[in-house]
C-alpha cells in the first residue's frame, strides 16, 4: 500500500461514540443489526446496519463504545440508511470484532 500524508490521515473523521439502540434486521441478506450510535453533541445519533451477531448479543453492543467513520457518504442498506461505517477487524472466519477505545472517552472525540 501506499504511504499517505497526514492531511489524508486528518481528512478520516473517526469518532467514539456509545451505542444507544441495536435491533433485530430480519431483512438483510446476511445476519446483521440496526445499531444507533451517540457520537456526542457536535454529531448526535447516527445509524448503521452491521454484521456483528456472529461475535456480540444486542444487550454486549448496548452501552459499548465503539469508533465509526463518520464522513463516509450515506449508503442505502435494503430499508437502512448507513449513516456511518462502524470499525472493525476481520477474523480468520470471517467474522468482525468491533475497534473499541482501550479506556472510555467522550463521546464524539476524534482519532488522532
Amino acid at each position: 500500500m501506499p504511504d499517505i500524508t497526514w492531511e489524508h490521515f486528518a481528512a478520516v473523521q473517526m469518532r467514539a461514540g456509545t451505542v444507544v439502540s441495536v435491533e433485530d434486521f430480519p431483512g438483510a441478506r446476511k445476519p446483521a443489526y440496526k445499531i444507533s450510535v451517540d457520537f456526542g453533541p457536535e454529531v448526535g445519533i447516527r445509524r448503521t446496519s452491521a454484521q456483528v451477531t456472529t461475535v456480540y448479543s444486542k444487550s454486549d453492543l448496548l452501552g459499548l463504545q465503539v469508533m465509526g467513520v463518520l464522513n463516509f457518504p450515506p449508503k442505502q442498506i435494503g430499508p437502512v440508511r448507513s449513516e456511518f461505517l462502524l470499525a472493525g477487524f476481520y477474523r480468520e472466519d470471517g467474522a468482525v470484532v468491533l475497534a473499541v477505545p482501550e479506556r472510555r472517552v467522550q463521546n464524539g472525540a476524534r482519532v488522532g
